[in-house]
């Protein structure tokens, strides 16, 4: 197995740590509160948005296809606690980099929400669970809650990709000084990742 630094390799790990020194509890990616995104009801599908939830599927199964991340816009951008991908490229290397590490990866729940007022029509909130399996024969080592918040642009391809565990934000350059901090360090983190994944 590679010994290979992957910002995403490890983030079921991770996850279970704790990371109230560098979040602002404040509103995600939908402009929310937590309880509020969680609130929101279930909707149906609509055709358009079929191959985005394919992909994501895929990738968040740990399944991914040479065909997955065409659903990207080329100047798309991923964004979760721990990670900033730019261009499909790249976002590939990090959910590549996680298939390699667990073999098995399930999504028990995937519900579409319905937007609110406030969130464009381009916008899709999705709630779903993933758990990752170390050993595909054994329970799951981690399984982690989270909101994603997709932007599509006007050829209904993924210009942003936000997830947020436990449909907390987590801080960006937008939080001071420490966030400008953080948002740089999971720059490095997703670059060192494509190197030496996204080759493969």
């Amino acid at each position: 197995m590679s010994s290979a630094p992957s910002y995403r390799l490890a983030l079921p790990l991770r996850a279970s740590l704790n990371y109230n020194s560098i979040r602002i509890m404040s509103t995600n990616a939908a402009g929310l509160r937590s309880e509020e995104s969680r609130a929101l009801k279930e909707r149906s599908m609509q055709s358009h948005e079929e191959p985005v939830i394919t992909a994501l599927k895929e990738m968040y199964s740990c399944s991914p296809k040479a065909s997955t991340f065409n659903i990207y816009a080329s100047d798309a951008v991923f964004h979760d606690p721990v990670g900033i991908a730019k261009g499909p490229k790249s976002i590939r290397a990090q959910f590549v980099g996680v298939s390699q590490i667990f073999p098995r990866a399930e999504i028990p729940k995937l519900r579409i929400l319905e937007s609110p007022p406030n969130v464009m029509s381009n916008t899709i909130l999705i709630d779903q669970d993933v758990s990752y399996y170390r050993n595909p024969k054994s329970s799951p080592t981690k399984t982690l809650n989270s909101l994603l918040t997709i932007t599509l642009d006007s050829d209904n391809q993924i210009k942003s990709h936000t997830e947020e565990w436990n449909h907390q934000k987590t801080i960006s350059k937008d939080d001071g000084f420490l966030g400008m901090i953080n948002e740089e360090r999971k720059k490095l983190t997703a670059n060192l990742t494509e190197v030496f994944v996204g080759k493969n």
